[in-house]
Parts: C-alpha cells; structure tokens; sequence
C-alpha cells in the first residue's frame, strides 16, 4: 500500500533543498529561505541568553542572532573548525544564522523522493520535518525552517497572527 504524503510533502516536491549536516545525521531545508552561508566567525555573547543561541554577528549594518542547531538539539560536542559554516537564513523577513556542522550540496527533489516521516525519536520534532528525502543511499531529513524557527522553544522570531 502506497504511502500517503502530507500536503507539505506534495508541496515541497520539485523544490530545491540544501543539504546539511549537524552530528551524523543530513538534513534538508528549501534554499529559498537560505540568503548566504558563510564561515563561522566569532560572535558577540548576549547576557542570559539561552546557550544554543551563540551570540549575534553584524552581517553588513544588520545584527542577526546566531543559533548553534548542534547545541539546540543536544548533538554531542559542537566543535568550531573550517568546515563549520552559519547558514544565514531569512525566516518571514528576519534574517537569522544557523550554525551546522558542514554543507554539501543543493538538490531537487522529485515527488518520488520525498517520503512521509515515520513518528521516531530525532532530534528534531516530527512537528518541524516536512518528511524524508531519499537520493540513491542518502536520507535528507526535511525541515520546516520556518516552522522550527518561529517556535516558541527558539524564542527568535515572532509566531505570525493567524
């Protein structure tokens, strides 16, 4: 028996994500919410702030806050080395930078591809996977940034009036 896609996974279908990493695990996000990547560079600490959110950089006259996923969502140590990049990502007109362990590519996912997630134990809620992209052996998780991002555990970005 066929599995039956949500209406975000039928949506997303056809779209472009880039692929990420944070510990062993690759994950995906629509590259239309992706505005640069960049290297890690050093932030500037807020006081009290939660510890996943690692400071703030100023990317050209604009301060954005920075949040490190690794430490969100508890995934062993995060180590920061050239291959540590910050996703600079533009969620509802809020510019944000998401610290992962490495990028790699940028791929289009066809209907065929793109599965419904299983209810399992991930870091990430299933509340913010669109589904599963699979590419020859690989897996992408597919995440709703703009879900993720504006929830009430990230504190970042205001829930929209709805």
């Amino acid at each position: 028996m066929a599995e039956a896609l949500t209406t975000g996974a039928k949506e997303i279908a056809g779209h472009e994500f880039l692929a990420f990493t944070l510990g062993s695990e690759e994950y995906g996000i629509d590259i239309l919410k992706v505005q640069e990547i960049r290297g890690y560079e050093t932030v500037t600490r807020i006081a009290n702030a939660p510890e996943f959110i690692k400071g703030v950089i100023n990317l050209r006259g604009i301060i954005i806050p920075v949040v490190d996923m690794r430490i969100k969502f508890k995934l062993g140590t995060p180590v920061y080395d050239q291959f540590t990049v910050v996703i600079i990502l533009n969620i509802n007109g809020r510019i944000v930078g998401m610290v992962v362990d490495s990028v790699s590519d940028v791929t289009t996912l066809t209907p065929e591809q793109v599965k419904q997630a299983p209810e399992m134990g991930t870091a990430f809620s299933t509340d913010y996977m669109i589904g599963l992209g699979t590419i020859d052996e690989r897996m992408l998780i597919l995440v709703d940034i703009d879900k993720l991002m504006s929830s009430a555990e990230m504190g970042l970005i205001e829930t929209l009036a709805a």
